[in-house]
């Protein structure tokens, strides 16, 4: 019954993604269509019908379960019977969630979607299914990614360097997620341990094998698609940490890099690691003539700004490495937006002379009123205990965000006067 009511919906709102008309914005609404989806009429938001305002009633357990634009129709009945039989609550948040990525999908089938593309978003949500599920018994561990080149050979000091990296932070409590590869990907894997690891492999015609560390593991998750790849290895990590490697460290450094200075992922820690002296011979330059050239080139042409070198830390000490990824969570908890207040929890609270001194020194990045410390907002969920920094981000400068990052961790080390 449940299939024979979505098949006769879809049917009679059938539209052809060649029909000129779709694209007319004077066109009334059909009350067989879910919206009016067009490039002149986004929705306001991403998830269509829903807004603040919503998410906000619906943390405080209102009912938001029904979509404006689909009122109480027979499709979004079965689709909230699908929910339920699923084990899913469709009166929640997240079941309202869900049912919205149901909708979704079949308006693929409206808009003619050809197979390939039906292919592509088919496999990427099934990446993203799984991989989330391999991560979450793990949450409330903190995770660092470690990057760098899957041709360095065992007997090279970046290899060593690596592997004593990875075994530092292990020791600390936390774990280590690479790409499972050889070099210093197995490094990483070999320092830690595999009780430490998680390995985010990619299906490639070379290099398809994962290193023996990580290979047979649950935590081992293998990716069609390096984009759903990429989200893993950002949504999940707590620090990054760059060893020498080629086209596809840089990918992944300057992703992150660039999702921080941009403000589309939260503050994490960069290190870029060369392999120390020893011996008698210098410490590697790798990192160190890379920064040359981003505040040769970058930096002097304008391309970026001076704040955004704060984002980095370049080293060939492991233990600074080390320690510079531990110091930035030693006051600092981790932050979210509600609205258009970033909310910074805390550990440890600032005392009220360091609350005024940071409405001084970061008052260039305060859009109205001023650095507020407190309880958590009504609108949050997580870590209620722990005490706040808030205020209206004036969402620029982010390479100056983090040194007040690094401010708090220094006046929580003081303690509240």
């Amino acid at each position: 019954m449940v299939k024979f009511i979505v098949k006769t919906r879809l049917r009679t709102s059938s539209t052809s993604r060649h029909n000129p008309a779709r694209y007319n914005v004077s066109v009334k609404h059909n009350a067989n269509h879910n919206e009016l989806d067009s490039p002149e009429n986004p929705p306001e938001n991403p998830i269509d019908g829903f807004n603040d305002l919503a998410e906000v009633q619906s943390l405080r357990g209102q009912d938001t379960t029904k979509h404006p634009s689909f009122e109480h129709t027979q499709t979004n009945d079965a689709l909230d019977q699908l929910i339920s039989d699923a084990g899913g609550d469709p009166t929640s948040f997240n079941g309202a969630l869900v049912r919205q990525m149901m909708h979704t999908a079949l308006k693929l089938i409206r808009d003619d979607t050809d197979t390939g593309s039906l292919k592509i978003i088919s496999r990427s949500m099934k990446e993203l299914r799984y991989a989330m599920k391999v991560f979450a018994p793990y949450q409330s561990v903190r995770k660092i990614s470690i990057f760098g080149s899957a041709r360095t050979p065992e007997e090279h000091p970046d290899y060593q360097a690596a592997q004593a990296f990875a075994k530092l932070m292990a020791d600390a409590g936390w774990m280590v997620i690479t790409g499972a590869g050889d070099g210093i990907m197995r490094a990483g894997n070999g320092g830690a341990g595999r009780e430490a690891s998680f390995g985010v492999s990619i299906r490639l015609p070379f290099e398809t094998n994962a290193n023996e560390i990580i290979a047979g593991d649950p935590k081992l998750i293998t990716f069609r698609y390096f984009f759903t790849r990429k989200l893993m290895f950002t949504s999940q990590s707590h620090a990054v940490t760059l060893f020498p490697g080629g086209f596809g460290t840089h990918d992944e450094g300057f992703e992150v890099l660039t999702l921080i200075q941009t403000g589309k992922s939260p503050m994490v820690p960069i290190v870029m690691v060369d392999y120390p002296a020893a011996d008698g011979k210098p410490a590697g330059d790798y990192w160190k003539q890379w920064d040359e050239y981003v505040r040769g080139h970058l930096l002097a042409k304008g391309m970026i700004s001076a704040d955004d070198l704060n984002l980095y830390l370049v080293t060939d000490d492991i233990e600074e490495a080390h320690q510079y990824v531990q110091r930035f969570y030693s006051n600092y908890h981790s932050q979210r937006f509600v609205r258009d207040v970033l909310v910074i929890r805390m550990q440890r609270k600032l005392s009220e002379e360091n609350l005024h001194a940071l409405n001084g020194e970061f008052a260039d990045l305060i859009k109205t009123g001023k650095i507020e410390q407190g309880a958590a907002m009504d609108e949050e969920s997580e870590y209620l205990d722990m005490p706040r920094l808030k205020f209206v981000f004036a969402k620029r400068r982010y390479g100056h965000l983090r040194l007040l990052i690094d401010r708090i961790n220094e006046m929580g080390a003081e303690g509240v006067s």
